[in-house]
């Protein structure tokens, strides 16, 4: 399945203004908005912490790689250009996980 194929299964995202990424001492490492460019990539991590707790863990940043398809293919060629996958990749590697905060657009 291609990445927009699977941005129409995911999880509607139009609720949201923005999602962090915080590591264990709660420090905001990454910052995803929803605006043109970020949008596809806040959807993947909003339904990635939906179904691993609240919480991007190494086995759901290898289950995000699958989702963006085509993309994972062109960052691993590309490093850099796709930093939302570069994390992915690194996290999958890891051991630790990461919470992810949303912020609703009334906030």
């Amino acid at each position: 399945m291609n990445f927009a194929d699977r941005l129409q299964q995911l999880p509607s995202v139009s609720h949201l203004s923005a999602l962090h990424l915080l590591d264990s001492q709660g420090q905001v490492l990454a910052t995803l908005e929803n605006k043109p460019g970020q949008a596809g990539s806040l959807a993947v991590y909003h339904a990635l912490g939906a179904l691993y707790g609240g919480r991007i863990t190494p086995a759901a940043a290898s289950l995000g790689l699958e989702w963006y398809a085509e993309h994972t293919a062109d960052a691993l060629a590309h490093p850099g250009k796709h930093p939302n996958i570069d994390r992915l990749m690194a996290w999958a590697q890891g051991t630790a996980s990461f919470t992810v905060g949303l912020h609703h657009r009334d906030e």
